[in-house]
């Protein structure tokens, strides 16, 4: 979404005197977002002044035979950003609920679970096929941390999950790519489903929404996917009451470019009244009234 100044090259592979077998992604629409998302951590990762803590997204962007610099321009660390948005959302909750089970929606490249993992927690990957196909060429499931390959609209794995342990559910860089009438639906069947658990996602505004309907080119060579749903920050509580009477607590947080001009851009339109609830944020909830 967004350009800079003073970004770090993208990483690349540190072996010498060998052949390096890079993988080569065959990836389209939203789920080449996936890359992008992986290479603004990475060379976020890699900044003296970066946010987020991160080699194994170093480890599998230097692994990629792709030109990221060319297709998404500079990076910034949006993304970094909103990854540790959520890293402190997850952190906490296995602080209360150690053994708990985090479920990931279309987690794509995301290296959350080995960030977050307390030796305890257990996780579920669900992205589509090819997605999870290229994810295990990086990261290996385990009995603790499992991938299931399937659309994360499949009632099958909601069905398979035992709704009495306790569950968060995280989807992030999700919501936006859907239709709004798919959003609430899709919102209403998980709180529905797991009446007793929480829920992060992050929502983008209205008015940048609109702008990749019209379509924006982040760079001569990658134009966004529609973003069909967005909603401005002060609508959100009210509208997702109004989805499902059960939320027991509800919180948004912001997450900021860390560092450039974009960054100077952010920090003056959170200080306008207006302006700052146009922005995008990441969304906490808690469903159901015992938690």
């Amino acid at each position: 979404m967004r350009a800079a100044a003073g970004a770090v090259a993208r990483p690349k592979a540190r072996q010498k005197n060998k052949t390096v077998n890079r993988v080569v992604p065959n990836l389209g629409g939203v789920s080449e977002t996936m890359l992008w998302t992986l290479y603004d951590r990475a060379c976020d990762a890699q900044r003296p002044d970066g946010v987020l803590t991160d080699p194994d997204s170093v480890r599998i962007c230097a692994a990629i035979d792709y030109d990221f610099r060319r297709r998404f321009g500079p990076p910034v660390g949006s993304f970094a950003a909103r990854a540790l948005a959520f890293d402190d959302l997850v952190r906490s909750w296995l602080q209360r609920h150690p053994e708990g089970l985090v479920v990931s929606l279309g987690e794509g490249l995301e290296t959350q679970a080995l960030r977050v993992d307390n030796g305890q927690m257990h996780w579920l990957t669900i992205d589509l096929p090819a997605a999870i196909e290229l994810r295990e060429q990086f990261i290996t499931p385990t009995e603790r941390c499992r991938h299931l390959a399937s659309s994360v609209f499949d009632p099958a794995w909601m069905a398979a999950i035992d709704t009495s342990r306790e569950i968060f559910i995280v989807a992030q860089g999700l919501f936006m790519y859907l239709e709004p009438a798919l959003v609430q639906q899709f919102f209403v069947g998980l709180a529905q489903r797991f009446s007793h658990a929480e829920m992060a996602f992050d929502v983008i505004p209205q008015w940048f929404s609109t702008l990749t309907k019209w379509g924006v080119m982040q760079t001569p060579d990658y134009r966004l996917p529609a973003m069909p749903w967005g909603i401005n920050r002060y609508e959100v509580e009210w509208r997702l009451r109004s989805w499902n009477s059960h939320i027991a607590a509800l919180q948004i947080s912001d997450y900021r470019i860390p560092y450039g001009w974009p960054k100077l851009c952010y920090d003056l339109l959170h200080v306008l009244p207006l302006s700052n609830t146009a922005l995008p944020c990441v969304v906490h909830a808690r469903i159901g009234s015992d938690l």
